[in-house]
């Protein structure tokens, strides 16, 4: 079996991240417009993209599993990119290699943004908290509290005047 199925869902993972980061780009837009609507569709849009990464993972690990037995290899859980470098003729290690470097670097993007997206969303609630904190009034207590009813009182077991002396 050739490499090549494997590179072409590397790829293909790729594509998938570089679109949920122009993805992820668009929602800072949104967040900081605060459009509530345009972010709702926005996570329906990621919910599809995450669905297809997932999906083309699967597939990417089929493929590699499939490759590892066809050389002889033993398959041991999910096999990685790195079991499959090891098992590589040398001439296929360096585009694995670089495949495997440009999706973790889209990954890594990603991370990036989705925590910029995250502290942003945090300021948001931060903001909107602090504006409701301003606007609604605090409630006083309508009910007497028991020391106000009895006043304050000084411990009874502490005599004021000592007999001893």
């Amino acid at each position: 079996m050739s490499i090549q199925p494997i590179l072409a869902s590397l790829d293909s993972l790729e594509k998938l991240h570089r679109s949920l980061l122009r993805l992820a780009y668009d929602k800072t837009k949104l967040i900081k417009e605060g459009d509530m609507i345009g972010l709702d569709q926005m996570l329906k849009d990621e919910q599809a993209h995450l669905a297809a990464i997932v999906q083309m993972d699967k597939q990417r690990q089929r493929a590699v599993v499939q490759y590892l037995t066809d050389q002889g290899r033993p398959v041991t859980g999910e096999p990685t990119v790195a079991d499959l470098l090891d098992a590589a003729p040398e001439a296929e290690k360096q585009q694995l290699a670089e495949a495997r470097d440009r999706l973790l670097h889209a990954i890594h993007d990603l991370k990036w943004q989705n925590d910029l997206n995250q502290k942003l969303t945090y300021q948001s609630l931060q903001f909107v908290n602090l504006s409701l904190d301003m606007v609604r009034p605090r409630p006083e207590s309508v009910n007497y509290s028991k020391t106000e009813i009895q006043g304050s009182q000084k411990s009874k077991d502490v005599p004021t005047f000592d007999t001893n002396a």
